[in-house]
């Protein structure tokens, strides 16, 4: 850890509360505690929790995760370890080994420990190309640990028939592939989104829907084949944007985000835009 990395962790540890936060999710251990549990045990509104929370996590101190409804709160051990090395490492005269270890005394996460599969809603205006595209190949390369949803502002009747036909090519299944509202991802009840991603080529002029603000997002932007009349013109995009959604995707699924803080993700998943196909 570098002396800026623990400047912030140290930052956001300076208050009362967060510290209470800290020592009770460094007690819980890896399986952390659902939001609504960790305002009753400190005793603070939601509002003052999530305040507190975030700066936690932007000091990649706590990490944040969704299961089912509820969004679990554990401590990041390679963030409070990291700063506990770098407090340590010249004590005791240059000898750190009299303090201890003390990075020993946090839990340790389970090896079988069941991991949550994180949501991935995949955005275009239309959601007929290249979110249906990213849709599915998430569900072919996302291992189980990913599930992918797509939606559109102004959804189409139907996928574009070129798209259908180029992943059927490909080995994908498109029985379920079909043009989706995006009102079905912001309702009550609806599926809780830990990825937004906007593959848009130009901005929209709408605001980002409002996931909670747990979910990560960011914006891919690629071309509308739509936009182009059916033919070869039309045919030969949609296999460049299968390549290139295809390559950004494989990346996005082999990133560490069990050792990568909130901050440190969101950088990751917006650099995801400048992969091209190779």
């Amino acid at each position: 850890m570098e002396i800026k990395e623990a400047a912030e962790s140290l930052g956001a540890l300076a208050q009362e509360t967060r510290l209470d936060l800290l020592r009770l999710l460094i007690k819980r251990g890896p399986s952390g505690m659902a939001a609504g549990d960790l305002a009753a045990a400190i005793g603070i509104p939601a509002s003052t929790l999530s305040f507190h929370l975030g700066a936690l996590e932007r000091a990649g101190l706590t990490t944040a995760t969704r299961q089912g409804r509820n969004v679990i709160h554990a401590v990041r051990e390679p963030g409070l370890r990291g700063l506990l090395a770098f407090l340590t490492k010249d004590c005791c005269g240059g000898r750190p080994e009299l303090c201890g270890d003390l990075a020993r005394l946090l839990p340790e996460p389970a090896p079988d420990a069941v991991r949550p599969a994180f949501h991935v809603l995949f955005l275009c205006s239309r959601n007929s190309a290249r979110s249906i595209m990213a849709e599915a190949i998430l569900s072919r390369v996302g291992g189980g640990r990913f599930r992918a949803y797509s939606a559109g502002a102004d959804p189409a009747p139907a996928p574009l028939p070129e798209v259908l036909e180029r992943l059927s090519v490909l080995g994908h299944d498109v029985s379920g592939l079909r043009s989706k509202s995006l009102d079905a991802f912001t309702r009550e009840g609806a599926p809780p989104m830990d990825f937004v991603i906007a593959l848009c080529d130009v901005p929209e002029g709408q605001p980002c829907p409002d996931f909670g603000g747990v979910a990560l997002t960011a914006q891919w932007p690629l071309p509308d084949p739509a936009r182009f009349e059916a033919g070869p013109q039309r045919v030969l995009l949609v296999n460049e944007l299968y390549a290139s959604l295809r390559r950004r995707i494989e990346a996005f699924v082999g990133l560490p985000f069990g050792n990568l803080s909130r901050r440190a993700a969101q950088e990751r998943l917006e650099a995801l835009a400048d992969v091209i196909a190779a």
